[in-house]
């Protein structure tokens, strides 16, 4: 009999009520902010390849739906409490809530009105052969907000002469959940503790009369470059950065600590509002300026 291999890859997305107790930090990230405990929350959603919609994929193939149910479950039966991907789509759809049809837009939509911290890209192989059926499991942790991974694991359920998908994948997931889990909460409470890590990258206008040599702004007397790294030490997550490099047109900050949650409204702090720290200092530099976020990058331009 000929070996049928059918491949299907979900995406989850890691957030609420971890049993263990997290530390968050608040916006005054120069100091390290206030002390408060963080329960992250859980949501998984489906991955698409080209061509598939994010909205309606579960309901044509009923092996996604069992592996999102399953994986959830691993989670529910670890301490988190997940959210349900098909009633929040379903919110969103009867609000009218997606402002694009773009995949990779409504992807982010949907990360957005979870309010993810995390979110894992599950990819589940169901292999049938002549020597029986197996599932594996590949899951991959991601920060929500900048996309830096936290956590990679494969999980494989065996192969066995039974074509219940769902029990193989309970296999899978039980093979690979705590080595996950454990990993991710690592590299989570790093970030609880020193802040999500963006890069900040400071340019100028082909047309703008400034560089970073530029002395005459503001009251300090100061060369651009200087001013910038004086507030990056004020406002970085406790003055946690880096420089990669400065030329007289461009300044590229490599690694900069924003904190993970705004200790004011407890909602996630992320990288767009960072961005708007950086855009409203150097207005007051009576700069005009332009800003540009992509992922965990931050792209700043000097008019």
């Amino acid at each position: 009999m000929k070996k049928i291999k059918k491949q299907t890859t979900i995406l989850l997305i890691v957030l609420n009520c971890i049993t263990f107790s997290l530390v968050s930090q608040s916006t005054a990230t120069s100091s390290g902010g206030q002390i408060k405990t963080v329960q992250p929350k859980i949501m998984v959603i489906p991955y698409t390849k080209e061509g598939e919609d994010i909205r309606t994929i579960l309901e044509a193939d009923v092996n996604r739906r069992i592996a999102i149910a399953k994986i959830k479950e691993a989670f529910d039966g670890r301490g988190f409490t997940t959210v349900d991907f098909t009633a929040k789509l379903k919110a969103a759809k009867d609000n009218n809530a997606f402002t694009s049809d773009n995949q990779t837009d409504i992807k982010s939509q949907i990360i957005q009105m979870s309010g993810a911290d995390i979110y894992v890209q599950a990819e589940v192989v169901v292999d049938k052969g002549q020597s029986g059926t197996s599932v594996k499991l590949i899951l991959t942790g991601y920060e929500a907000s900048t996309g830096n991974s936290l956590s990679n694991k494969v999980g494989e359920s065996g192969r066995f002469y039974a074509d219940d998908i769902g029990k193989l994948a309970s296999k899978s997931v039980e093979s690979v959940a705590e080595d996950f889990l454990n990993v991710m909460q690592t590299k989570f409470t790093d970030i609880v503790n020193n802040g999500k890590s963006v890069i900040i990258d400071i340019s100028f206008d082909a047309g703008s009369q400034y560089t970073m040599s530029s002395d005459k702004l503001g009251t300090s007397g100061l060369p651009l470059s200087d001013q910038l790294e004086e507030w990056m030490g004020k406002n970085a997550f406790k003055n946690n950065y880096h420089i990669q490099g400065t030329t007289d047109l461009k300044m590229i900050f490599d690694d900069v600590r924003i904190p993970l949650k705004d200790q004011l409204s407890g909602i996630n702090y992320n990288p767009n509002k960072f961005a708007l720290e950086i855009y409203k200092f150097l207005k007051s530099l009576s700069l005009d300026v332009k800003k540009d976020v992509k992922g965990s990058t931050i792209y700043i331009t000097i008019k």
